[in-house]
């Protein structure tokens, strides 16, 4: 006898209320066990695989791939059948088995997920279409350099070039209609005016006659004032008409100044066809991270009034310390990246500033202030901004903060931060460095109050004890919510973590 029981989505982070089905891991007549995962759901969050809270036979796939289900929602019909056992007794029909994945934990919480992946699917866009003046131009790809979260240093040289200079115009044979005509060796001879153009003896369309002799700047000039250049004789060189001959035409030889300033600066144009749109946009569907990720810095930037302050700072000593540090038995197999002294000056100005390291409960009318600090740092993955954070950074120590940031933006890459790793934050880092990026104003992480951005380390002449130096210098920017944060404690957080960076030193007076 059949004994049907189906999976509903779970909540699979903290108050999600949907997610999209990205891949079936399992088919129609598959036989699964307990904890096999089934699908791939993609949440505002993260990607994470749903396992299997029965043991059984695939009835019925209930949604297709790509669908968006609501949490609760129904997604697949699993017969446990008369000889196959589920893993635990089931409260009910409906009710998987304590522990299991929707069903009750310890301490009256629902479970959620175990394991998480990667999507393993990628965008893939378009062919574009050009027209016929598109064909001709010649386009460079660019490459950008992978980004490296824990490296800021480099003066941006050996990046390649954003902009390519494109071909020049004169060196292409100008066609109508498919024929050449005489236009190329007119743009010539405009650019250089004092060598008279050769004749030619074109034959204008749609005319027996043949085409009166100028150059293209004098054709231009000639349409401007209304003259016809088939009643005009030529006085130049081999009959070919100046603009004094224009001016004879129109029976006046004199020319005001902003016509002598045209004469001087006439640019030939030459018609571009119009490719259309059609078949050259692309639509990108604003759901999963990218959504959330939008309603959170939207919600965030109009609800917290943002302060942004800039500080430039000789991180010199710092970056001789990154060195030795290095080559430490401590620190070896870790990544000592100049991210890592920011992160750490961060958290000992925090010991200082506490009240930098809080939120505004807007329902209690009350400032919260945390006696732990969850350090988030924001990463860019193919899905989107991600902000996990290391938990209770400031108990650890230098060479357990290097293994925790490297295991982070590890599994940012990779498409496999959890979503308990995205919640709790309490203050961030953004590192736009690894960008070639000097600084910017940042946003806050919903439910912060302070974001710091760490800008690019480069060697720029400064002034070092009374005389100018080459030295390697850094931008910090702190934006910070004016609610909580005035602009003297904004100012000295600061100013404390640029001193730590500035002479490490320092951090024993702290």
């Amino acid at each position: 006898m059949a004994d049907l029981r189906q999976f509903k989505l779970p909540d699979v982070g903290e108050g999600l209320t949907e997610g999209e089905i990205l891949q079936w891991l399992v088919a129609v007549g598959d036989v699964v066990v307990t904890n096999q995962p089934l699908c791939e759901v993609e949440t505002a969050k993260a990607a994470v695989e749903l396992p299997s809270p029965f043991a059984g036979t695939v009835v019925e796939l209930l949604h297709e791939p790509g669908t968006t289900v609501d949490v609760g929602a129904p997604i697949i019909t699993i017969d446990l059948g008369g000889d196959v056992a589920p893993a635990a007794p089931a409260a009910d029909d409906d009710t998987p088995a304590a522990g299991l994945i929707g069903g009750p934990a310890p301490g009256g919480r629902t479970s959620v997920l175990v394991g998480y992946g990667p999507r393993n699917t990628e965008a893939v866009r378009r062919p574009r279409r050009s027209g016929a003046a598109a064909a001709e131009r010649a386009t460079a790809p660019q490459v950008l350099p992978e980004a490296d979260y824990g490296s800021n240093t480099g003066p941006g040289s050996e990046r390649p070039p954003l902009l390519a200079t494109a071909p020049d115009a004169t060196t292409k044979p100008v066609r109508h209609g498919g024929l050449e005509t005489g236009r190329q060796a007119e743009a010539a001879a405009a650019a250089r005016p004092d060598v008279e153009a050769a004749p030619s003896r074109t034959v204008a369309p749609g005319r027996g006659a043949p085409r009166p002799l100028a150059k293209p700047p004098v054709r231009k000039y000639a349409k401007d004032v209304g003259v016809d250049l088939t009643t005009v004789t030529g006085t130049g060189a081999g009959g070919v008409i100046t603009r004094a001959d224009v001016d004879a035409a129109r029976g006046s030889g004199a020319r005001t100044p902003a016509e002598l300033a045209a004469d001087a600066g006439t640019v030939v144009r030459f018609p571009v066809a119009d490719a259309g749109t059609e078949g050259r946009e692309q639509r990108i569907p604003v759901k999963g991270v990218r959504k959330h990720t939008a309603a959170a810095m939207v919600a965030s930037a109009f609800t917290a009034p943002h302060v942004t302050e800039f500080l430039t700072v000789d991180v010199t000593r710092t970056m001789q310390l990154r060195t030795r540090l290095a080559a430490r038995p401590e620190l070896a197999g870790l990544k000592v990246s100049p991210l890592l002294f920011v992160a750490k000056a961060l958290l000992l100005a925090v010991q200082r500033h506490p009240m930098i390291n809080s939120s505004w409960d807007e329902a209690a009318q009350e400032i919260v202030v945390k006696d732990y600090v969850n350090l988030g740092i924001a990463a860019a993955t193919p899905r989107g901004l991600i902000v996990p954070n290391v938990k209770d950074a400031g108990r650890l120590s230098l060479a357990e903060l290097a293994g925790a940031l490297a295991d982070l933006t590890a599994t940012a890459r990779e498409g496999r931060t959890s979503p308990s790793a995205m919640s709790g934050g309490t203050i961030t880092i953004t590192n736009v460095g690894v960008f070639g990026v000097d600084t910017g104003t940042p946003i806050l992480n919903p439910g912060e109050s302070a974001i710091l951005a760490f800008g690019a380390v480069r060697e720029m002449p400064w002034v070092h004890k009374g005389k100018i130096r080459v030295r390697q210098v850094t931008q910090l920017a702190l934006s910070f919510d004016h609610r909580v944060v005035d602009g003297e404690l904004g100012s000295r957080f600061l100013a404390d973590i640029g001193a730590v960076l500035h002479d490490p030193g320092t951090a024993l007076a702290f």
